[in-house]
């Protein structure tokens, strides 16, 4: 069985620490979920008709973010559209256009920020309401150790039922941390977390050092309220071109990195994808980036 990752920088009778990062408008420019539809409709999952309403759900998501209302509308179309989707193509579809659709709109930022909380020995979290299938390939493109994600029901025969297993949002985010903390050892009044929606204030109370990144009004008034940190996320970048700490990891490592690990929450299923995360090694002129073939193990539920 793989170890858990350590926290290397840090004496080992220091508490563990973690940055819990938000996905969309956070760490990309845009919603995961809609980004690759596209992508599905050319694999034969969706019809044109689906393609332009995730379209527009795409521009009001950028626009003005997404409220309570919203997010459940949306919860409940994509629970539907995606209702007898084989698993299996969906994970081929992402793997195939990860790099084309996701990596060139991280945001340049962000990227820094995850390399220097690694840095500084915190793991790198992803907490995201998108589905799992989209999130951890993400996760693993930019060099995250696990992954909180949203989990569909699999049928049988493979496919999707429509019905959701573990939806991460609002709360239950904060329920997935906190739980993932008792597990790990993560202090969590020294761990970090970064959102921009409103929505995700139970996450960002759960910890220390909360930051506001793109926020929404209601989160940009909350922040200034509580005199959190605003950041101001606005320049996407391919990671190949900036990248220092983190490594794109070629099409079929990604392909081989699918597995997806499970741990018990208080709300549900969380599912956490987590790799082993080798001390960072000194990058050679010329070396092209090493590719993320590092292997996954499921993380065991917290003992109750």
């Amino acid at each position: 069985m793989l170890r858990v990752v350590e926290n290397h920088s840090l004496p080992h009778s220091m508490p563990r620490t973690a940055a819990f990062f938000d996905l969309d408008k956070t760490v990309i420019a845009k919603s995961s979920a809609l980004t690759f539809s596209k992508s599905f409709y050319q694999g034969g999952l969706i019809n044109r008709r689906a393609v332009l309403r995730t379209a527009y759900a795409q521009f009001v998501f950028l626009a003005g973010g997404a409220d309570h209302d919203q997010m459940e509308r949306m919860r409940e179309y994509l629970s539907a559209l995606c209702r007898g989707w084989n698993v299996q193509l969906v994970k081929e579809l992402v793997a195939e256009t990860l790099h084309d659709l996701i990596d060139p709109i991280i945001y340049d930022e962000a990227a820094s920020l995850i390399e220097e909380h690694h840095a500084a020995g915190r793991d790198v979290v992803i907490v995201s309401t998108s589905g799992a299938e989209v999130v951890e390939p993400i996760g693993e493109l930019l060099g995250a150790d696990r992954v909180v994600a949203t989990r569909m029901i699999v049928g049988h025969d493979g496919c999707f039922t429509g019905e959701v297993e573990y939806y991460a949002y609002g709360p239950t985010k904060a329920e997935a941390i906190r739980e993932l903390a008792g597990s790990e050892g993560y202090d969590l009044k020294r761990c970090y977390a970064y959102s921009d929606s409103a929505t995700d204030l139970p996450m960002l109370e759960s910890v220390g050092h909360p930051h506001a990144v793109n926020p929404d009004r209601t989160l940009r008034r909350e922040a200034l309220a509580r005199e959190w940190p605003i950041l101001d996320f606005h320049r996407p970048v391919r990671l190949k071109q900036r990248v220092r700490g983190l490594s794109v990891p070629p099409r079929p490592a990604l392909v081989a990195a699918a597995a997806i690990g499970a741990a018990a929450a208080t709300a549900g299923l969380v599912w956490y994808a987590s790799r082993r995360r080798p001390p960072a090694a000194r990058p050679v002129p010329g070396d092209l980036p090493r590719g993320l073939t590092r292997p996954r193990r499921t993380v065991p539920p917290p003992a109750a």
